[in-house]
């Protein structure tokens, strides 16, 4: 069915969905929706940046805002699939300058279809909202195009590859020659789902656990279902935890015991494997180039009630007064590990900010073996899928500064995981491992000596 017919047929038919209007709040949140899908793939923005930074979308209540969060995260995930049932629909394609129209689309699409919002909803707040963005001409279409896809998606959907689908081209080729094909779909597959809560305790792992109402990783993590106000949980006010995804939570432990030693965090923000080593003793110089991205690492340790220095600088270019017992670098990078807390990542990022990325991350770890004394050790992670992020990045220093030598990570260090492991002793978390669990970000992590 081309465009005039679609038309044709939402003026002709009775349209149920358009005699119940939704709530001013319902439209206000959906409208949030689309600045905040548009700042993501027309202005490429991070999601979280843009909820953060938009007035109007500040000003929405709780669960409206929430909802705004939850539609734009879900169609971004979904992008894939929600795009092909659009074109399945709209056969002749949408006119130059209508890529409003398709947004709105989009949102209804995943409401209706992912979401399951009830079909008078979806179809009468899309049809509002791009009334709403300043253009009614098109009120039919989308009309047309929902209930078409409301009688027909969920059987088009069924039959749909969606971890295919949803990964950008790029991207699913680089995980296909890394990983094999059947992994990269597992890696895809886990992106679809929303990823759990994660928090890392002070002290007492089985209080906090019950009173949590969560469950003890083997890493020691606690993990609960997502959901709800994260600071409205027991002891987050109280400082007694904080939210790290089980992977992000082991860098920091592969020093051993720390208390007393003087280590570094480069590239600090937002502090969790700052707070993972004050609060196991370390004297802790936490380094970032960002004001800003400081300011939120002082407010964490703040409610956290844990001491750090605090240094604004690019931590390529600092230099201590006298070298650290450690450097901890969680380096710059594409962040294609946590897709599935990120969905905008894959819409955000392209080959070649891997490129660029690759660069800065090999300057800041030949200069983390500056920093550290001789038998001091360097841990080094990224939040990366990509193999040139990671086991790439140690290779390359490993062959070219005679300084460092690789200390394999053990399992009994990450909680008796030796899936987790390389051949060479690295760590090479993917998103497929403890599916069982909730699955788990990609990182890679590697441990480093400098040898006297």
């Amino acid at each position: 069915m081309g465009l005039s017919e679609l038309s044709r047929s939402a003026t002709n038919r009775a349209t149920p969905a358009r005699m119940t209007h939704p709530t001013p709040e319902g439209l206000a949140a959906r409208r949030a929706a689309l600045a905040l899908l548009q700042a993501v793939l027309n202005h490429r923005r991070p999601l979280d940046e843009a909820l953060e930074s938009m007035p109007a979308i500040k000003a929405l209540d709780p669960r409206d805002r929430a909802f705004a969060r939850l539609l734009t995260a879900t169609t971004l995930r979904r992008l894939g699939q929600v795009d092909a049932l659009i074109d399945h629909a709209v056969t002749r394609g949408l006119p130059a300058g209508a890529g409003t129209v398709r947004d709105v689309l989009r949102l209804g699409v995943a409401q209706l279809l992912i979401l399951e919002t009830p079909p008078h909803a979806a179809v009468a707040t899309s049809v509002d909202l791009v009334e709403a963005a300043g253009m009614p001409r098109f009120k039919g279409l989308v009309n047309a195009v929902l209930r078409r896809l409301g009688r027909e998606g969920r059987e088009l959907i069924a039959a749909q590859d969606a971890p295919r689908l949803n990964t950008p081209d790029w991207l699913w080729q680089s995980w296909v020659a890394a990983y094999g094909a059947e992994a990269a779909h597992r890696i895809a597959d886990a992106h679809l789902k929303e990823a759990p809560l994660d928090i890392t305790v002070r002290t007492d792992p089985a209080a906090w656990a019950e009173r949590l109402n969560a469950k003890i990783m083997p890493t020691g993590t606690l993990r609960r279902t997502a959901g709800g106000s994260v600071v409205e949980l027991p002891g987050f006010k109280e400082g007694e935890w904080w939210v790290q995804d089980a992977a992000a939570a082991l860098p920091a432990r592969l020093f051993g015991p720390v208390a007393g030693l003087r280590i570094a965090d480069l590239c600090a923000a937002p502090g969790g494997k700052a707070a993972q080593l004050a609060a196991a003793g370390a004297t802790v110089t936490a380094i970032d180039r960002s004001p800003r991205r400081l300011e939120r690492v002082r407010q964490n340790l703040d409610r956290l009630r844990l001491p750090a220095e605090l240094i604004a600088a690019d931590a390529a270019e600092f230099r201590p007064d006298r070298p650290f017992d450690g450097v901890l670098l969680d380096a710059p990078c594409s962040a294609t590990g946590t897709i599935r807390r990120h969905p905008d990542i894959p819409r955000l990022k392209g080959l070649g900010d891997i490129a660029k990325l690759v660069a800065a991350q090999a300057k800041l770890l030949s200069h983390a073996v500056d920093l550290v004394r001789p038998g001091g050790l360097i841990v080094w992670c990224t939040c990366s899928l990509q193999p040139e992020e990671g086991p790439r990045q140690i290779e390359h220093l490993l062959g070219v500064d005679g300084r460092v030598e690789r200390v394999p990570i053990r399992a009994e260090e990450v909680g008796g995981l030796a899936e987790l492991l390389t051949a060479e002793g690295d760590v090479r978390s993917l998103p497929l491992h403890l599916a069982a669990e909730g699955g788990i970000d990609g990182f890679h992590i590697a441990r480093l000596r400098r040898l006297a």
